[in-house]
């Protein structure tokens, strides 16, 4: 029996004619690159390929649009010195994909309200990220804050 948006036993995509969904597929590769590619690779490029011009970064409060993930993404190389963020899990639906990942790295700025340290630290991270289009047109996270406190503080 197939169901719509369901997985096959490997984990994959499938429509309701049993056929891996395409779209699902792309943009859980997509939300992989962003932390991958553009955070550990420190891709810069890569933000008009991958994000959407009216997306909406939920971590930044400002006007909207690419140019908060800009601000997002440059804050973390700010903070973060040798910045590693890997991918450990993905789970899709529909246009929203929910990454489970983890960040490491040697604090070099403050970082939620603990100045900066010159610790190593590892944190661990849910962030939920909508598509349109293959591209990324909301972003959310939520870090373990109290784990890389410990670490930094």
């Amino acid at each position: 029996m197939s169901t719509e948006n369901g997985t096959s036993g490997n984990g994959t995509e499938r429509n309701v004619d049993g056929n891996v969904d395409r779209n699902v597929e792309r943009n859980k590769e997509t939300a992989r690159r962003l932390y991958e590619e553009l955070i550990t690779l420190h891709r810069p490029g890569l933000l008009e390929e991958l994000i959407a011009e009216d997306a909406v970064d939920e971590t930044i409060r400002s006007g909207g649009g690419r140019e908060d993930f800009r601000r997002h993404v440059d804050s973390v190389w700010a903070t973060v010195e040798g910045v590693k963020a890997t991918v450990t899990d993905l789970v899709a639906e529909g246009d929203r994909v929910v990454v489970f990942w983890r960040i490491e790295g040697v604090q070099r700025a403050p970082l939620f309200g603990a100045p900066a340290s010159g610790r190593h630290f590892t944190g661990h991270s849910i962030s939920t990220i909508t598509f349109r289009d293959g591209k990324i047109v909301r972003y959310t996270v939520l870090p373990d804050r109290l784990g890389i406190l410990q670490q930094i503080s």
